[in-house]
């Protein structure tokens, strides 16, 4: 789908709400409350079940709830994300979009990020590189390793295609690299049976009694980290370059999680030729994903990010 083919399909409101519709109720409207199929329509997207009364929204419990402004400027602002190559930034979408308020434009973004996260997504399988990096501070790519100052500990994983391309990817906040941490970390992101291939970190002592098998790399000294977990590095390499790039790294530790989201959602699909499948991606999991307010999002007083 092209901009032109995009702008003709989604073209006015009722056009995006009956989309949205049919990401709802794809085999037709079915109540929530008694699974009654018969509905009246009360209101431009407010369904009555003809049964018991209750009353269903297509956009409530999805990001656009409450929202004021257009759906038809929130698709555009969706397209928008998903066909910029290198990321979003609050900047770019306020300026595409022509809003007054920052404060809007940075506020959908993160709804749109949290919309990146598909639901019941699979895990990986395979054989994966599983490491930690450190991530923020003043210097994105300064000092590494287990006890970095001032920045973020993050967990990644990378999927081995083709036994030496990097495949899916997933990454994640976490307090410290302990087992505990770890364990929480891999069994929430790779399947079962798996084999995961670690620098031999004993904390990773875990992976052989959990279902996994696991490949430990003897770690002779410090400066053979990317030799032994080349994927991974790779990866997070990449990933600072892009928060350096798209973001000036103005990325708090608050906030990170969410950008994380986003890189991941957009390395792993750096191979579609289809740009505007990742739209429809999109807008499927925004129906999907609970709303979230700004309030909910950031504190007034700690308004200050791209």
């Amino acid at each position: 789908m092209t901009f032109e083919e995009f702008t003709t399909k989604f073209a006015t409101e009722q056009q995006c709400r009956d989309y949205l519709y049919k990401l709802r109720w794809p085999r037709g409207f079915m109540c929530p409350k008694c699974q009654n199929e018969k509905s009246w329509q009360i209101g431009d997207s407010l369904y009555e079940c003809s049964s018991c009364g209750h009353q269903a929204s297509v956009i409530a419990g999805t990001i656009f709830q409450d929202t004021r402004k257009p759906l038809k400027t929130w698709f555009t602002a969706m397209w928008w994300v998903t066909t910029q190559k290198n990321g979003a930034s609050a900047k770019g979408l306020q300026q595409v979009l022509g809003l007054k308020s920052y404060q809007t434009s940075w506020t959908w973004l993160h709804k749109i990020r949290k919309a990146m996260v598909m639901p019941n997504r699979s895990n990986l399988s395979g054989t994966i590189e599983v490491d930690e990096a450190y991530i923020g501070g003043e210097d994105p790519g300064g000092k590494q390793g287990r006890g970095s100052e001032n920045k973020v500990l993050i967990a990644i994983a990378v999927e081995i295609i083709d036994n030496r391309k990097p495949g899916r990817i997933r990454m994640s906040i976490i307090p410290d690299a302990s087992g505990e941490s770890l364990k929480s970390f891999v069994t929430s992101n790779i399947k079962k049976g798996s084999t995961i291939i670690t620098d031999g970190w004993p904390s990773y002592s875990f992976v052989e009694t959990s279902g996994y098998q696991h490949m430990k790399l003897k770690k002779k000294d410090l400066t053979d980290d990317e030799t032994m977990l080349p994927r991974v590095h790779l990866v997070v390499s990449l990933l600072k370059r892009w928060l350096l790039g798209t973001h000036q790294g103005a990325v708090s530790e608050k906030h990170l999680q969410a950008y994380l989201d986003e890189y991941v959602f957009r390395f792993n699909r750096r191979k579609s030729a289809a740009r505007g499948l990742l739209f429809y991606r999109l807008l499927e999991c925004a129906m999907n994903v609970k709303p979230i307010t700004y309030d909910e999002l950031v504190k007034r007083d700690d308004f200050n990010e791209p």
